[in-house]
């Protein structure tokens, strides 16, 4: 950073330095028209460390960020075990951008490597990519991926999956010959008989997401089948930590597998950065975007990594580049990495037995509550939906003020569920914690 002007006379100074001899800051810039200035320059004088610091910390103190929270829709409060930070703050990690030059950079392509690795055994694909931005853009690429793979341009999204990702399906595919179609829900889960009514010969995947956005298990094999019959893919947005004990894409007969990797030793962080993550079959990894990193062995015979395949245009592919994603997103996977190493195969199936007990008694508790309405049409993960006698966001307020992230008003993406919460539950929710809020709603609606 260079010298920053803190008075007047230093201003005007390096003003007159630059040519500007009347020292009037609105001179260097007459040559944008004035409604064309975004800012005022009247900012004031400069002030000491200590007083930013002061100021700053000031302004942190307005946050909430003592809530107990029952809020998911796709980004949880999971328990970050303090191992993680030890690891990635270590300079070699955090300071490695990303591996321009393979052959510098082992550590980072072995760490990918071995992200990639335990990706691929969490969904039970045959390859991963280095990772992608976050969930959303990964479902996006996948269906870009699924257009490339079959040569067609029609998509069918089931409702179930997050309204986040689909308007940012619809946001990055506003200038391209998509074709969408929306399935609403049956009861919770996916409508077959409309899905088979919409997969014709122009149908290039499925896109499907287990659990859906309203908590909903589903098992999507038969979906699968019929889609390839179709000579259609199917594409499966997942939960990672739902994958320790539910059925995986793998085992659904998937042919991509994308989803948020938060929930994976990641911080909520006031929305990010965030882990997208993308598995597929071995034969359609050509098509994939992002990178691949391979294990071989060195002209010494030491086992060495490389980059394997590299598909940015920035690598002179141009207009053969699958994407322009330009980041692995390196540190938030090895976060992932770590987190799924030091868990284990059994560790990660008692955080999601956790979730799923947890969440069984919030609903118990919460459908003992005068007025509330819990639904039960469809088996649950660690989300499900109840339904309120007054306007959702009413009580979210009152319950903000008592400590409780509430949950997620469904009525913000859904016209005909205004009175309709999604609630979470994680395995950092206690016995007491979900008592409390059993006792602060029924507060917030009948006193």
């Amino acid at each position: 950073m260079g010298y920053i002007p803190h008075s007047k006379e230093d201003r005007v100074g390096m003003l007159k330095e630059i040519g500007i001899l009347s020292g009037d800051i609105d001179e260097l810039f007459k040559g944008i028209p004035h409604e064309l200035r975004a800012r005022s320059f009247n900012i004031s004088e400069g002030i000491s460390e200590y007083e930013v610091d002061k100021y700053l910390r000031s302004l942190a103190r307005k946050n909430a960020v003592g809530l107990v929270s029952f809020v998911g829709g796709g980004f949880y409060d999971h328990y970050t075990p303090a191992a993680i930070d030890a690891v990635v703050s270590r300079s070699e990690f955090y300071t490695a951008y990303t591996p321009y030059q393979p052959e510098a950079s082992q550590g980072t392509l072995q760490a990918i490597y071995e992200y990639q690795s335990c990706i691929c055994r969490l969904t039970e694909m045959e390859v991963s990519n280095a990772s992608l931005y976050d969930g959303g853009t990964a479902l996006y690429e996948a269906a870009m991926m699924a257009s490339r793979i079959t040569g067609r341009n029609k998509i069918i999204m089931d409702g179930g999956v997050n309204p986040i990702y689909r308007k940012m399906m619809y946001s990055y595919t506003s200038n391209l010959s998509m074709e969408f179609v929306e399935v609403d829900v049956c009861h919770g889960q996916a409508d077959r008989e409309k899905i088979r009514g919409h997969v014709d010969d122009k149908t290039a995947a499925v896109i499907l997401q287990n659990p859906n956005f309203f908590g909903a298990i589903d098992d999507h094999s038969d979906i699968s089948d019929m889609c390839h019959e179709k000579g259609a893919l199917v594409i499966e947005s997942v939960y990672p930590v739902s994958l320790g004990i539910l059925k995986t894409p793998g085992e659904m007969g998937a042919d991509i597998a994308t989803g948020e990797g938060q929930s994976l030793g990641i911080p909520l962080s006031f929305g990010g950065p965030y882990l997208g993550f993308m598995a597929t079959k071995r034969k359609y990894a050509r098509k994939m975007p992002g990178r691949i990193v391979g294990a071989t062995v060195d002209t010494a015979g030491k086992r060495a990594f490389v980059l394997t395949l590299q598909t940015r245009e920035q690598h002179i592919r141009r207009d053969k580049a699958t994407s322009n994603i330009c980041s692995n997103e390196a540190l938030c996977a090895l976060r992932a990495l770590v987190y799924m190493c030091l868990t284990g195969r059994g560790g990660l199936k008692k955080v999601a037995r956790l979730c799923m007990e947890k969440t069984e008694y919030a609903k118990k508790r919460l459908g003992d509550v005068k007025g509330v309405e819990v639904k039960t049409s469809s088996p649950t993960f660690n989300e499900f939906v109840i339904k309120l006698p007054v306007d959702p966001n009413d009580v979210i307020g009152k319950l903000i003020d008592k400590g409780i992230a509430a949950g997620f008003p469904l009525g913000r993406y859904y016209e005909d569920l205004e009175n309709y919460l999604l609630v979470a539950v994680t395995e950092k929710r206690t016995k007491e914690e979900i008592d409390m809020y059993a006792r602060e709603l029924e507060a917030a609606l009948w006193s």
